[in-house]
């Protein structure tokens, strides 16, 4: 049933008054002399008042509840200072007969220009609710939308069951509408190749769509590898190349996140024209999202090779400084022999063999060092990553440059397609 969008609490306050703030009870409960002017024509305390509440409630909730006494406190005790009325009066108007009540709401309905909700009114709150169905699917936010739009266009709210069937009939006729918008898409052979997402692979021991919706761990070869593996086998299907821009971002967005939470067997039960709009749409999104991966994987895998070789850069300076700071001692001990002009040529190397030691002078010898590049030697151990950037590099270059422009209107933004041809869905397509 529509009404079970809400809980049976939650229908009762729907059809109630809610707790107003000060704000809404100085905007609506406000009465003007034109106002207090047309309610002394109800003549009775208990109608002037009962009428008051009518008025103002309507464009407050956009409908008038049924019980008009259990209007908040403070705003018929507002009304009835404005109107110099007891407050208490208004118990009068429960007795009233409902179809007086409805007299008076017809009357104050066209007091404030407000029109009840014919079959005219109704097909356009239609029209409505399907345009907002094509962009999201939920039904409590549709029904909150179905009220903001009556109010705005002052349209007395139907009652909440008739809403919640407006709303469902929305939802049902928004995948009709989307089957029809891709209905140009879906050919045989391409809708064999959709069906085909939901049969388990032996290779893969899952389904193509567990694959394809299962993102990589962590940033290493072999999950690079991976992506590559699913951008290839999309662009075999030719997904890069699908133009869902007849359809809104937000339903494609809607349409792809279903295709991520449902399980194959879920999606196998679902009619055909409900599972290939979302698995259509998913591969499109799929396209776009893969090759993000490849690329930010492409990056981590290289940012990660690059700051090893920081690291390791970093120890072996370290290391050379502190070799340099055993050398600098040496010199300290060197340079005032040599500059002492007292010591004849001949006996300094003597003196500083004997003062220094040649055990030790030969260490310093054999820890000398070469003299490191502008980069300090950073280019060399990145190089020393050779092996493991060739795992993937090569593989990921070539895709990229095969690949082409995607077809960024799979995304959420729409510019032009990419220019690149591939194979129909159904055909040849390269697995992992």
């Amino acid at each position: 049933m529509a009404t079970r969008v809400f809980s049976d609490e939650e229908l009762e306050a729907l059809r109630s008054f809610p707790a107003i703030g000060k704000d809404e009870l100085i905007r609506y409960f406000t009465l003007a002399p034109a106002d207090e002017a047309f309610l002394r024509k109800f003549l009775r305390p208990a109608t002037v008042l009962g009428a008051a509440v009518q008025l103002c409630t309507l464009p407050w909730l956009g409908f008038v509840p049924d019980e008009v006494p259990a209007a908040p406190l403070a705003a018929v005790g507002r009304l009835a200072r404005q109107l110099g009325l007891p407050v208490e009066v208004l118990r009068g108007y429960s007795m009233s007969r409902e179809q007086t009540r409805t007299d008076h709401l017809r009357q104050v309905a066209k007091y404030v220009g407000w029109r009840s909700a014919k079959v005219l009114e109704l097909k356009e709150l239609d029209e409505f609710l399907l345009a907002r169905a094509m962009e999201h699917d939920s039904p409590s936010l549709l029904f909150r939308l179905g009220c903001e739009y009556l109010r705005s266009t002052k349209v007395i709210r139907p009652g909440v069951v008739t809403l919640l069937e407006k709303v469902a009939a929305a939802r049902t006729e928004a995948e009709r509408e989307t089957h029809a918008r891709v209905a140009h898409l879906l050919d045989p052979e391409r809708s064999r190749g959709l069906d085909g997402l939901l049969v388990v692979d032996p290779q893969l021991r899952s389904s193509r769509l567990h694959w394809l919706v299962t993102g990589p761990v962590q940033a290493s070869p072999p999950s690079v590898k991976g992506e590559v593996d699913k951008l290839k086998f999309l662009r075999g299907l030719g997904a890069d190349t699908l133009d869902m821009s007849s359809l809104p971002a937000e339903r494609r967005r809607f349409l792809a996140q279903i295709g991520r939470r449902l399980t194959s067997q879920a999606l196998v039960r679902r009619e055909a024209n409900r599972r290939h709009p979302i698995l259509l749409t998913l591969l499109a999104q799929s396209a776009v999202d893969v090759l993000d991966s490849v690329v930010q994987l492409f990056d981590q895998t290289l940012s990660g090779a690059e700051s090893r070789a920081r690291i390791k850069l970093r120890d072996e300076l370290a290391e050379r400084a502190k070799l340099s700071e055993d050398r600098l001692a040496l010199l300290d001990e060197i340079l005032p022999v040599l500059a002492d002009a007292g010591i004849p040529d001949e006996g300094v190397g003597t003196l500083l063999r004997g003062k220094i030691g040649m055990s030790q002078l030969r260490s310093a010898l054999a820890a000398a060092t070469v003299r490191l590049p502008r980069d300090h030697g950073h280019l060399r151990l990145l190089d020393g990553s050779y092996t493991y950037i060739r795992q993937f590099a090569p593989k990921v270059l070539e895709t990229l440059a095969a690949g082409g422009r995607p077809n960024i209107s799979n995304s959420s933004a729409d510019n032009d397609c990419g220019s690149c041809s591939h194979s129909e869905i159904g055909g040849s397509a390269v697995g992992p």
